[in-house]
C-alpha cells in the first residue's frame, strides 16, 4: 500500500530514535573511585554559600573529595569563614599567607589533593576549596603516597569560574566569607511518581485511542494538509490509515544498527546532532498533532467546519485544520525557544506524549513471535549498553549518551521529564521514550487480540500486561533506588512483566500458538523495512 511520505519517514526515524537513546531510567552513576582507609567518603554536591562585604551573593555548586570532614547536611549547621588566596596558589608547599580559621582557596595542579590538604590543615585553614583548571569538577580521590586518614577539614572543589571570582573579589580589597553545606540528594523523589502515571496513562491511551477518538464514517475529515489519495473504492479508503507492521527482520535490523550507531555518538558526539534531533522532534510533533487534536470529537466546531479558505501551496482547507497547523506551529516553536526555561519541560512532554501516541498508531507487532524477537533483542541491547559496555569503554555507553556529552550544553529530548520538586539540588527525573514504546506496542497487540477473540477484563490480556506495565515500571524505579540512583536499563523489568506475562497467560490458556502466529496467514499492510 502506497503511504504518506512525511508521516512515515518521522514515525520510523523517531521508533529507531526510541530504541537507540530512551531505554533508560535516569540516574546518577554510582562511586567508581576506590576504597581506602581514611578514603572512603561519598562524592556529594555541595552547596557553596558566599558573602562579599556582608553581601549575600550567588549560591554555587562544588563537590566533596574522597576524604576530608563529612559537611552538616542544614544549612543552619554551617560555619561563615573568611576566604584566604593560599600563596604559592597550589599550596604544594608552606604558604607565606597566613591560613588560620580560614577558607583555603587553591589551584589545582602540581601536587596531590592529599598533599594540599594536609599542608592547608596544618597551616590552621578549616575548609579547603579547590579550584579546578576550567569549567565543571573532577572526582578527587586519594594519593596512595600521601595518608589521607589525618585529614580533619573538608574539601571541596568548585569550577573556574567560581573560584576566579572569589579571587577577583579578594583582589580587590574586598572581604569574601564562604558557608560550606551538602543536603543529601533523595535517591528517587516524589517526581518518579507522576512520571509513572504519564507512562502508563500513554501506553493505555495509545491502545485504547481508536476508541477514544472514534471517527464515524459519515463524518468528514480534518485533515486536509495530508496528501489526498485519488484512488476509489477499498484503496481509497486504506489510505486515510497507515500502518507498519514489524516484522523478524526488521527488529534485528533495528538492534544492530542502533547498537553501531550509538557508539558513533558515544565517540562523535556534538551539539549538531542534538539539534538534529530537537528540529525532528518539532517537525514530528507538529506533523503528528495535526493528526491527533481534530481526531478528538469534542474538539469539533461544527459552524465553522464547513468553512473552507484557499491557500498557494495547500490548496482548499478547512478554516479548522488551518486553526490547529498554526496551533501545533507555534506550540512547537515555542518549546523550542524556550527549552532550557524551568517550565520547557510541560511542552516537550506534551509534544513527546503525542508523538508516542501518534507512532503506538501507526506502528504495529503482529504476533508474539515478533514481539519476542523485538523485546528479547531490546532487553540484551539495554542491559549490554547500560551494565557491560564500561567493561569494555570504561564507561556506560548508553549513560554517556543520554546525558549528552560533549554537547555543547544541549539535553537530547528524546525523555519525558518531571521536576524532581523535594530535591534540594532541583533537577529532572526521566523516562525515555523506548521504556514507553518498545512494551506500548505489547499492549496495543494484546487489545487486538482480545477484540478479535471477544474477550475482556481478566478473561483477555490487555488488562493483566497493562498491570504488568504499571509493576513493571515500579520495579524499575525501586531498583533505582536500591541500585543508589545508577541509571537503570528499564527493559530489564519491563519485558518480563508485559512479555513474560503474555507468554505465561498464553501457555496456562492453551492459546500461545494463537498468539505466536496471530495474522501470519494474513497480508500485511505494510511493513517496517519497506512499504
Amino acid at each position: 500500500m502506497a503511504s504518506s511520505f512525511p508521516s512515515s519517514v518521522i514515525f520510523c526515524i523517531f521508533f529507531w530514535l526510541s530504541l537507540l537513546l530512551g531505554c533508560l531510567a535516569d540516574g546518577a552513576n554510582k562511586d567508581p573511585s576506590k576504597s581506602a582507609p581514611g578514603c572512603d567518603n561519598p562524592y556529594k554536591l555541595v552547596k557553596v554559600d558566599n558573602w562579599v562585604n556582608g553581601v549575600k551573593g550567588e549560591t554555587y555548586t562544588g563537590v566533596t573529595a574522597r576524604f576530608g570532614a563529612i559537611l552538616p547536611l542544614e544549612v543552619d549547621k554551617s560555619v561563615k569563614l573568611p576566604a584566604v588566596v593560599a600563596n604559592p596558589l597550589t599550596c604544594c608547599s608552606a604558604p607565606s599567607t597566613k591560613l588560620s580559621n580560614s577558607v583555603a582557596l587553591v589551584a589545582r595542579g602540581d601536587c596531590s589533593f592529599n598533599a594540599k590538604a594536609n599542608i592547608a590543615q596544618s597551616n590552621g585553614a578549616k575548609a579547603l576549596l579547590v579550584i579546578n583548571d576550567d569549567e565543571g569538577t573532577i572526582e578527587m580521590g586519594c594519593d596512595d603516597d600521601t595518608p589521607a586518614t589525618n585529614i580533619t577539614i573538608p574539601i571541596v572543589m568548585v569550577p573556574k569560574s567560581t573560584g576566579e571570582s572569589f579571587r577577583k573579589a579578594l583582589q580587590e580589597g574586598q572581604k569574601v566569607e564562604i558557608g560550606l553545606w551538602a543536603p543529601d540528594r533523595p535517591v528517587v523523589s516524589l517526581s518518579v511518581a507522576f512520571l509513572w502515571l504519564m507512562a502508563v496513562s500513554t501506553v493505555a491511551t495509545a491502545s485504547l485511542w481508536s476508541e477514544i477518538a472514534k471517527t464515524k464514517d459519515t463524518e468528514p475529515r480534518y485533515d486536509d494538509f495530508s496528501p489526498k489519495s485519488t484512488s476509489n473504492g477499498a484503496e481509497g479508503k486504506e489510505s486515510t490509515e497507515e500502518i507498519i507492521n514489524i516484522d523478524v527482520k526488521s527488529a534485528i535490523i533495528f538492534v544492530i544498527s542502533a547498537s553501531t550507531f550509538l557508539v558513533l555518538l558515544f565517540f562523535f558526539m556534538s551539539s549538531w546532532f542534538v539539534w538534529l534531533l530537537i528540529v525532528l522532534f518539532c517537525i514530528g510533533g507538529v506533523e503528528v498533532k495535526t493528526h491527533f487534536l481534530p481526531s478528538i470529537n469534542e474538539l469539533e466546531l461544527v459552524f465553522i467546519y464547513q468553512k473552507k479558505v484557499s491557500l498557494p501551496y495547500f490548496g482548499e482547507t478547512t478554516i479548522v485544520s488551518l486553526i490547529v497547523l498554526i496551533f501545533c506551529l507555534a506550540f512547537a516553536i515555542a518549546w523550542a525557544i524556550t527549552r532550557k526555561a524551568s517550565f520547557s519541560w510541560i511542552g516537550q512532554d506534551v509534544l513527546g506524549i503525542c508523538l508516542m501516541i501518534s507512532i503506538l498508531q501507526v506502528a504495529r507487532l503482529p504476533n508474539i513471535k515478533v514481539a519476542t524477537v523485538l523485546l528479547c533483542c531490546a532487553f540484551v541491547y539495554d542491559i549490554f549498553w547500560v551494565f557491560l559496555s564500561p567493561i569494555i569503554f570504561h564507561q556506560s555507553v548508553m549513560i554517556a549518551v543520554a546525558k549528552g556529552n560533549n554537547s555543547g550544553g544541549e539535553s537530547i529530548p528524546m525523555l519525558l521529564r518531571f521536576p524532581r520538586l523535594t530535591d534540594p539540588w532541583g533537577g529532572y527525573d526521566m523516562i525515555g521514550f523506548g521504556d514507553i514504546l518498545f512494551p506500548g506496542l505489547l499492549v496495543g497487540f494484546s487489545l487486538r487480540f482480545d477484540k478479535e477473540n471477544k474477550k475482556s477484563g481478566a478473561s483477555g490480556y490487555f488488562m493483566w500486561l497493562m498491570v504488568g506495565y504499571a509493576f513493571g515500571l515500579f520495579f524499575t524505579y525501586l531498583g533505582l533506588y536500591l541500585m543508589h540512583g545508577h541509571g537503570q536499563p528499564a527493559l530489564l523489568y519491563l519485558v518480563p512483566c508485559t512479555l513474560g506475562v503474555c507468554v505465561v497467560l498464553g501457555l496456562i490458556r492453551g492459546e500461545l500458538k494463537d498468539l505466536w502466529n496471530h495474522g501470519s496467514t494474513s497480508t500485511p499492510t505494510a511493513s517496517l523495512g519497506g512499504a
